[in-house]
C-alpha cells in the first residue's frame, strides 16, 4: 500500500470536483460537490463537437474537428480553470486514442482547460462506464448486468455485479464511424442497413462466446446514442423501452427516408440526427449477436464514473493500488525487497522534495509504484529485465491507469538500472527534469538494497547540491560495505554522463 510521505499529508480533500469526457462525438463536463461522501451534481455542460468526423484513413484529425473541439474546450476552461488540479479529471476516449496527430491538439486543449488530459484505453473506458452506471442503480441488486455504451468511435461492453466489473471489452465501432462507413454516400437502403448490421456482428464475434458464457440477468444501456434511440421510440409511440419489437419499428421507419440528412423523428435533436443511423445499426447487430430482447437506459455514464473514481482517489481507495498489488502477485515480485526499496526511495524524496520541486503527490505515487514493480521483468528473464519490465507495464491492461501514466511507470522501471537514456525520458508527459530526478531517487534506493538484506540501512542524509546530490553515511559504514561503495562509484559515472554530480561520504 502506498504510504504518502508526511510532506503531502497536510493537503485537504477538495469539496468540489469535476470530470470531462472528451468523446468522439460529444464533449461532456460535470461539476459536483462532495458532501459526506455523497456526490451532488451542480453543473452539466455538453457540446456535440464530432471530433472523429473527417478523420482520414491515416487517423489524422481534421482541422475542422479540432477547431470545433478547441472552441468547446475554451468554454469548458472558463468553468474549470480556477479549480485545484487534484479536483479535476479529464479523459480522452477512442478518437484521441487512435489519432496520430494529437500532440499539438492536446497541448492547446490543456492550455485552454488549465488541466492535464488523460488518454484512457478502451477497457479502462469500459470500467469507468460501468462505475458510473453502477452508482445510479440499486446497490442491493446482486444480479449480473450487461452494460453497453455506444459512443462515437467505440462501443463498450461490461458484465458486472454491484460495483465490480467482471468482464469488459471495447470494440472499435461507433455511431460516427459506422455512419461514415456505410451511409456517407447517402444510400439509405435495406441492403446497406444489413451490411452495417453484419459489420457490427463481425466486430462482436470475438467477444460473443465469452460474454454469453459469463451471462447476465439484465441489460443496461447508457450515453447519448442509446438515450436518443429510447427517446425516439417513446416519442414516436412505439413503446416505453428499447426492445426487439420497438427497435424493428425504428428500423422500418428509418428505411422510409431516402437520405440520412432527411432523418427526422420526434425526440431526435438536429445535432444527433447525422449519426443516428450508425448507432441504430450497431444496436441492431448487438441485439442479434447477443440475443438481447430488451434494454433499460441508465442516467450514469463515463463522466459519472470518472467522478466516482476521482472520489475514490481522494479518499485513498484508489483502484490503481489494487492493480499494483495484483501485478506484484501475478508476476511473483519479491514483496519484501520491493517494500525496502519503496521506503528508502520515499525517504529520499522527503529530503529533496522542495529543492528538487517534486511537491506533486502524483510524483510520489509514481515513485512508490515504480519501486514496487521495478523487478517485474524478472518473471521473464534476468537478462535485460528492466526492458522486460518496461514492455509489460506499457502493454498490460492496468485498471485505473491512463496511457500517459502507464508510459511514465514503464519509463521509470526501464531506467532504474544501467545507462540513463535522455531520449527515453522525453517520451513521457512529465517534465523530463522531474522524471530524471525521480529516476535518480529510485536508482539510489535500489542500489542501497542490492544485497537484499533484512537488516535496516543506517540513517542516511541526502542533500541537494549546486551540481547534483550528496549522500551522507554514518562514519565508517561505507568502508565496511565495499560493494555498496563500488556500486555508488559506478552510479556516479552514469550520472556524470547526464551532468549530475553524485557525491557520497
Amino acid at each position: 500500500m502506498f504510504k504518502l510521505p508526511q510532506f503531502f499529508r497536510h493537503k485537504s480533500a477538495p469539496q468540489m470536483v469535476a470530470a470531462v469526457d472528451l468523446g468522439s462525438n460529444s464533449f461532456h463536463l460535470i461539476v459536483a460537490r462532495i458532501t459526506k461522501d455523497q456526490v451532488n451534481i451542480l453543473d452539466r455542460l455538453k457540446e456535440m463537437v464530432r471530433l472523429s468526423e473527417g478523420v482520414d484513413a491515416n487517423n489524422i484529425l481534421s482541422d475542422a474537428g479540432q477547431e470545433r473541439a478547441l472552441a468547446c474546450l475554451a468554454r469548458f476552461g472558463q468553468r474549470l480553470r480556477d479549480m485545484p488540479v487534484d479536483s479535476v479529471r479529464i479523459v480522452g476516449t477512442n478518437t484521441l486514442r487512435v489519432a496520430e496527430n494529437t500532440g499539438p491538439f492536446l497541448a492547446q486543449a490543456e492550455e485552454l482547460l488549465g488541466h492535464p488530459i488523460e488518454i484512457i484505453s478502451g477497457r479502462e473506458e469500459a470500467r469507468l462506464v460501468y462505475l458510473g452506471v453502477a452508482h445510479t442503480l440499486a446497490t442491493n441488486n446482486q444480479d449480473k448486468r450487461l452494460v453497453i455504451d455506444i459512443g462515437g468511435g467505440s462501443t463498450e461492453f461490461i458484465i458486472g455485479k454491484t460495483f465490480e466489473p467482471l468482464q469488459r471489452e471495447s470494440l472499435t465501432m461507433g455511431c460516427v464511424n459506422m455512419t461514415e462507413r456505410f451511409f456517407s454516400n447517402g444510400s439509405l437502403r435495406p441492403k446497406m442497413m444489413r451490411r452495417a448490421e453484419i459489420a457490427a456482428l463481425l466486430e462482436l464475434q470475438p467477444i460473443e462466446a465469452a460474454f454469453r458464457k459469463t451471462g447476465w440477468h439484465s441489460v443496461i444501456g447508457t450515453s447519448g446514442t442509446l438515450r436518443a434511440i429510447e427517446r425516439v421510440i417513446v416519442e414516436m409511440g412505439w413503446g416505453d423501452e428499447i426492445n426487439s419489437t420497438s427497435l424493428q419499428q425504428l428500423k422500418r421507419a428509418l428505411l422510409e427516408f431516402d437520405h440520412p440528412d432527411q432523418i427526422k423523428f420526434k425526440g431526435l435533436s438536429s445535432e444527433r440526427a447525422p449519426v443516428f443511423i450508425g448507432g441504430v445499426a450497431i444496436l441492431l447487430g448487438i441485439f442479434e449477436g447477443l440475443d438481447i430482447h430488451s434494454m433499460k437506459i441508465s442516467d450514469g455514464a463515463l463522466r459519472e464514473g470518472v467522478i466516482y473514481d476521482l472520489l475514490g482517489r481522494i479518499s485513498h481507495e484508489d483502484v490503481r493500488e489494487n492493480t499494483i498489488e495484483n501485478l506484484s502477485t501475478r508476476f511473483l515480485v519479491d514483496l519484501q525487497q520491493a517494500e525496502r526499496v519503496e521506503n528508502t526511495a520515499l525517504s529520499f524524496l522527503s529530503q529533496v522534495v522542495t529543492a528538487w520541486q517534486l511537491e506533486d503527490e502524483k510524483q510520489a505515487q509514481m515513485l512508490s509504484w515504480a519501486a514496487r514493480l521495478h523487478e517485474i521483468g524478472l518473471s521473464i528473464s534476468h537478462d535485460q529485465y528492466h526492458k522486460h519490465g518496461e514492455y509489460l507495464l506499457t502493454y498490460l491492461d492496468l485498471s485505473g491507469f491512463s496511457r500517459q501514466e502507464q508510459t511514465l511507470l514503464a519509463t521509470l522501471v526501464r531506467l532504474h538500472r544501467r545507462k540513463l537514456n535522455q531520449d527515453i525520458l522525453n517520451r513521457t508527459s512529465m517534465k523530463s527534469l522531474h522524471l530524471l530526478r525521480l529516476c535518480i531517487l529510485l536508482r539510489l534506493a535500489i542500489l542501497l538494497h542490492r544485497s537484499r538484506s533484512t537488516i535496516e540501512l543506517p540513517q542516511l542524509t541526502l542533500q541537494v547540491t549546486e551540481k547534483g546530490l550528496k549522500l551522507c553515511f554514518p562514519s565508517g559504514w561505507l568502508e565496511q560495505n565495499s560493494l555498496t561503495q563500488t556500486d555508488l562509484e559506478l552510479e556516479s559515472d552514469y550520472l556524470k554522463d547526464i551532468k549530475i554530480l553524485l557525491e557520497f561520504e
